[in-house]
């Protein structure tokens, strides 16, 4: 994914208002072997791009200056109660270094699985997204989480994922639950058995 910027002189704060008011976004890219630059973004193009999920989780082509850097969304700041995009971040990736970054979570087959469809249990996502670490070329765009086989009462974990080609999990801890299945207080067959041990 693409997007274009400009190099940004003047900072400040009240520089930044100005730029604001004329349409356009303060912003920052670091990372790599050169310092820190402050660069600024047109706000209508910035504002539906980060409407795209992917726009979160690729490794984006930033035309600076006529010139194109593999970047990373790192930050976004908004207006606490404006649709306006106050301030973001970007890292720049070189190819032959590992990233590391969080990749949204795309759950399938929870409609088929025997805890919904035969057991009338409620799927609870628990997670949205999950760390990885991997090279720029190798960083998908989402993870699969496959839910067919989840019954009531269960829970999937991540492990329960094969990790895509050239991709690890961070993992801290224990292995990180994702969605769990649960059944109503009530609805078990406990009613009718108390039925019977009252004849």
């Amino acid at each position: 994914m693409k997007f274009t910027a400009t190099s940004r002189s003047v900072q400040g704060s009240s520089a930044s208002r100005r730029l604001r008011r004329a349409g356009r976004v303060p912003a920052i890219v670091y990372g790599g072997k050169t310092d820190a630059l402050s660069i600024e973004l047109d706000h209508n193009e910035i504002f539906h791009a980060l409407r795209k999920e992917g726009f979160h989780a690729s490794v984006l082509n930033m035309e600076l200056d006529g010139n194109v850097q593999n970047v990373l969304l790192r930050a976004v700041q908004w207006h606490p109660y404006k649709p306006l995009v106050m301030h973001v971040d970007f890292q720049r990736v070189s190819a032959d270094q590992a990233i590391t970054t969080k990749v949204p979570l795309h759950f399938i087959n929870e409609e088929i699985s025997p805890a919904v469809k035969l057991q009338g249990a409620q799927i609870t996502r628990v997670a949205n997204d999950v760390e990885i670490t991997c090279l720029p070329s190798n960083l998908p765009q989402f993870i699969e989480v496959d839910l067919a086989g989840i019954e009531a009462g269960g829970v999937f974990h991540l492990s329960q994922i094969a990790a895509p080609e050239g991709v690890q999990f961070v993992v801290i801890g224990d292995d990180p639950v994702l969605a769990a299945a649960s059944t109503a207080v009530g609805e078990s067959g406990n009613d009718a058995e108390d039925g019977e041990a009252a004849e």
